[in-house]
């Protein structure tokens, strides 16, 4: 094994990064400026003031609360379902998210007797480490979060299935393909376990936010079981509420949300959105569908994505690789697709490393944003978003986080701790 250098050395290097007068930020997964490009022909569409649908609809106009066929059959293969069994908004798929929590909240759902906040206590349960904002949710609705493991082939099912059968247990987060923040895809058995688990609750639900199905960084094509088939097979067809969104696609800030699932819960949710709003933004979904026009067209684009950001992933785990390769006190993650690569540190540096990494100049995502009410009880976990930065930034940027996990496990070693990350 590498020795750790020494503190003095150490704190030398720390003070050279610091006089760099760095100005960089790891904080969120957004996409670059050069990956809003690729998608610039949007603002010409729908082009010669043709604002009519397939169907003969103007998309200027009142109406359409499932959005329009056209572009729910384009994205059917995304989301495992078929296009009447999918609804279409606006540029969020976490505001579907959102609404569907709603939506059970003040209505319940079918298969359930109440509305969930009827109930004296509801809970949730979250794979971890796992995405902030799915946790912010439930936190913000006083829904109550269990922590379940991650493992390599999804959430630690004994863990699961165990929870699962309290009947407060309402609902379950997923990341199923490149598992925000460890890369993760969950494996056919997991999928098959999930759909089939006995529940206490009879509207127990999975919210399958599948945000990162398109975001391959290598040739390679990992396949997920269709949650929702597996579901139907398993007598559950109701379970599985699947979100997706060209937010990392086409435009952030302009994208489409997209949600599928069942014939009963998809008349519960168009009965419930139908309420809220008259429609969505058509005009979007038809420039949208007239730019990617078909599945070649999408996987072109998305292509087009790869190119730009696997050599940052390259980037970051390369420079990690130099500096912290054989010290053992650090691990991460290589992942094959999504957005984030997972880095853990020993235990209690966490915090320590995103403080140091700040006053070089770098902003990174707060330690504990991967666990629930931003907790890590281990302090140990970072998410880092390589997507933003310029590739040059990025290698700058990943060599400040390893002298900072170096100078942190030094101090930590100097005050009686191990310095090391568990085996």
């Amino acid at each position: 094994m590498t020795a750790i250098p020494a503190l003095a050395d150490l704190q030398a290097r720390y003070a050279d990064l610091q006089g760099r007068g760095l100005k960089l930020d790891m904080t969120r997964g957004k996409p670059a400026p050069e990956q809003l490009d690729l998608s610039d022909d949007l603002f010409t569409l729908p082009g010669n003031r043709d604002h009519r649908t397939e169907s003969g609809e103007d998309a200027r106009n009142y109406g359409g609360v499932q959005g329009l066929a056209e572009v729910r059959a384009l994205f059917a293969p995304v989301l495992g379902a078929s296009p009447d069994r999918i609804a279409v908004g606006n540029n969020s798929s976490l505001a579907l998210m959102h609404d569907c929590i709603a939506y059970a909240l003040l209505k319940g759902v079918p298969g359930g007797t109440r509305p969930w906040a009827k109930e004296e206590e509801i809970r949730f349960l979250c794979p971890v480490p796992g995405y902030d904002r799915h946790f912010a949710l439930c936190e913000t609705y006083g829904i109550g979060m269990i922590p379940v493991p991650m493992t390599a082939d999804g959430p630690d099912m004994e863990m699961v299935e165990r929870e699962v059968r309290d009947p407060r247990v309402k609902g379950m987060w997923a990341v199923p393909q490149y598992s925000n923040p460890g890369g993760e895809t969950y494996s056919d058995a997991t999928v098959e376990r999930l759909a089939r688990m006995e529940t206490g609750a009879p509207d127990f639900r999975l919210f399958w936010d599948n945000a990162y199905a398109l975001h391959h960084l290598t040739e390679r094509r990992p396949t997920l079981r269709n949650v929702l088939d597996a579901c139907a097979e398993a007598g559950n067809p109701d379970r599985a509420i699947v979100f997706a969104s060209t937010s990392k696609v086409t435009l952030a800030g302009a994208g489409l949300a997209m949600l599928a699932s069942s014939e009963g819960n998809i008349r519960w949710y168009l009965a419930n959105a139908g309420k809220r709003s008259i429609g969505p933004d058509k005009l979007n979904q038809l420039r949208h569908v007239r730019f990617l026009r078909d599945q070649g067209g999408l996987d072109a684009l998305m292509d087009g994505h790869r190119r730009l950001l696997a050599p940052k992933f390259k980037a970051v785990t390369e420079t990690l690789a130099r500096h912290l390769g054989g010290t053992g006190v650090a691990r991460w993650s290589e992942p094959e697709g999504g957005y984030f690569i997972l880095l853990e540190v020993p235990e209690g540096c966490a915090t320590r490393v995103v403080k140091l990494a700040a006053a070089c100049g770098l902003a990174l995502t707060p330690a504990g944003a991967t666990h629930p009410y931003g907790r890590d009880p281990q302090d140990k976990l970072l998410r880092l978003a390589p997507s933003y930065p310029k590739p040059a930034e990025v290698e700058a940027a990943a060599e400040v986080v390893a002298v900072c996990v170096l100078l942190a496990a030094a101090e930590s070693r100097e005050a009686g701790g191990s310095g090391q990350v568990a085996a």
